[in-house]
């Protein structure tokens, strides 16, 4: 039993997010995709809360369920009460802009929350990702006063403006950002999109906290596109999602000993595809990679203005080693995906996909709707998007779907992708079938280009 979970997204309440994501169309797409855990996001939101409230139900401690399911939902969704709040801030003469995750064991300790949050004045009508001024070291005490149990973590870590370690308005640590004192509470980071494991296990302090990784998403189609995925540990092989509650997950990402679960492996990105993955200046169409930063300067050429230092730079200029390839080992499974670990198999592995839309998106000449078109009939009558990327054979696919789907999946199940990396809030390129640099080419550049900086 395995327990795919995505537990950041954003509700219809969040800014530049598709007025269909009400907790039904959560649920639907989570469904498609094959998504046991899905999070509510924005529970801080008094309407959104509200819908909460109103449709659905808890099956266990801190886990919950739609009161009535839809008919067009074929598997089993369950809800978990995560949200996310902008903290605006000035610590150290610098501006901060963090985004941090709260997961909470209840409805109840939300309600407290919510209410601590408006005593302190923060609007939170506003936006399902509230923005306060409250810093993040005193938003994580404010928490765990209420309730002990939350989990707080740093949401998509690496981003140049709104994370803990963003080039832009975060931390070089999290003892800076959270106090020495606090630093003990944070057990895990969310890597976003424009970063892999490999790049946060060259960081000194998450050693010994938990990597995990999630979609942010702001539409339903976009569900997936990251998630951390759970597994029994020791004797609970017949572990099942009725036995899930809120505190198995917390005790897996805290990696309590004796914990009911573990977490198995994070599916992600390729993270070139993330759209801050280099640096550069998108209006002047400025892009550089980590060693043209350092040639040419953090100024962008043309208007010169700072450039928006990307993950790859940020990594590298935390880092306390360097991971080259044969630090790591490329391992298959029965059904040929290939699971990144580092050589001592001290961390959890992780897999990278492409979603299934924009494989086939790409297989019908670029056309959104004809790719669309065959997501819908694919999912529908073979599997859920996850089950067809990760396990069915590709006799089962080429039968099903013909030989360009078996190629174009059997591809990115052994990571050898073509990529164009983004930079300053564009994303990446990330094809199949055509391109100049396979993903193992250019991690074999980025490699050589760190080893010449470190």
């Amino acid at each position: 039993m395995q327990i795919i979970a995505d537990l950041q997204l954003h509700s219809k309440y969040s800014r530049a997010v598709s007025q269909k994501m009400d907790l039904f169309e959560i649920g639907f797409w989570a469904s498609k995709k094959g998504i046991q855990l899905v999070a509510t996001g924005d529970w801080t939101h008094p309407l959104w809360f509200r819908h909460i409230n109103d449709n659905l139900k808890e099956t266990s401690p801190g886990i919950y369920a739609l009161k009535k399911k839809p008919e067009n939902q074929k598997n089993d969704v369950h809800y978990f009460l995560s949200t996310e709040i902008s903290s605006i801030y000035s610590q150290g003469g610098k501006v901060r802009r963090v985004h941090n995750l709260i997961f909470s064991p209840s409805i109840a300790t939300c309600e407290k929350i919510i209410k601590k949050l408006q005593s302190e004045g923060a609007n939170l009508m506003a936006d399902g990702r509230p923005i306060v001024g409250i810093s993040s070291k005193d938003l994580l005490e404010m928490v765990l006063e209420i309730d002990e149990n939350v989990l707080f973590i740093p949401a998509h870590a690496w981003t140049p403006w709104f994370s803990l370690f963003g080039s832009k308005s975060g931390f070089d640590s999290i003892e800076e950002c959270f106090g020495p004192e606090n630093a003990k509470h944070i057990y895990a980071i969310e890597t976003g999109l424009s970063s892999d494991p490999i790049m946060n296990w060259q960081i000194k302090e998450l050693e010994n906290r938990s990597i995990i990784s999630f979609s942010d998403a702001h539409s339903g189609p976009k569900l997936g596109r990251e998630a951390t995925v759970f597994i029994p540990q020791g004797s609970n092989p017949q572990f099942s999602i009725s036995d899930l509650t809120y505190n198995d997950i917390a005790a897996a990402i805290r990696q309590d000993v004796g914990s009911k679960l573990k977490i198995g492996y994070t599916i992600e990105f390729f993270p070139e595809e993330g759209k801050y993955h280099w640096s550069g200046h998108r209006v002047c169409n400025i892009r550089y990679n980590a060693l043209e930063v350092k040639e040419k300067g953090e100024t962008c050429p043309v208007c010169h203005k700072p450039l928006t230092i990307g993950v790859e730079n940020r990594v590298l200029d935390l880092s306390y080693t360097l991971l080259k390839q044969d630090d790591l080992l490329f391992l298959k499974n029965k059904s040929d995906l290939t699971f990144v670990y580092d050589k001592e198999k001290k961390r959890k592995p992780f897999v990278s996909l492409i979603p299934l839309i924009e494989i086939l998106t790409e297989l019908n000449n670029g056309s959104p709707v004809k790719g669309f078109r065959a997501y819908e009939d694919i999912v529908s009558t073979f599997g859920t998007e996850f089950d067809i990327l990760m396990k069915k054979s590709y006799e089962e696919i080429e039968t099903r779907s013909g030989d360009q789907l078996k190629k174009a999946i059997e591809i990115v199940r052994n990571r050898k992708v073509f990529v164009d990396p983004g930079y300053d809030g564009v994303f990446g390129v990330v094809k199949i079938f055509d391109g100049e640099k396979t993903h193992e080419e250019n991690s074999k550049a980025t490699n050589e280009t760190q080893q010449s900086l470190f």
